[in-house]
């Protein structure tokens, strides 16, 4: 449970990156290059398929865990560890 935990704060780490402003105001616009400008885009990108990635998986491992929580305790996984259940 805290690695899912810690997977939610790292979603809210990524959704400030991906939030934060690439120019801050009494910045010029012109200090900021055209690399510059890409570079930030591609980090925002990034940081929003990342946030995404993560939270595909920790629903998956609720799946798995939700799944293997209704199963019989006596069942043949009850036993194995996570490559062996993750090996099917």
């Amino acid at each position: 449970m805290r690695i899912i935990e810690a997977g939610y704060k790292a979603i809210d780490e990524l959704i400030s990156v991906a939030e934060d402003k690439v120019f801050r105001s009494g910045e010029e616009d012109t200090d900021l290059g055209a690399d510059k400008l890409k570079n930030a885009a591609a980090s925002k990108k990034l940081a929003i398929f990342d946030a995404f990635e993560i939270l595909s998986r920790i629903e998956a491992e609720k799946a798995v865990m939700s799944e293997e929580h209704g199963k019989d305790k006596k069942s043949d996984t009850g036993n194995q560890g996570f490559a062996e259940r993750r090996s099917k």
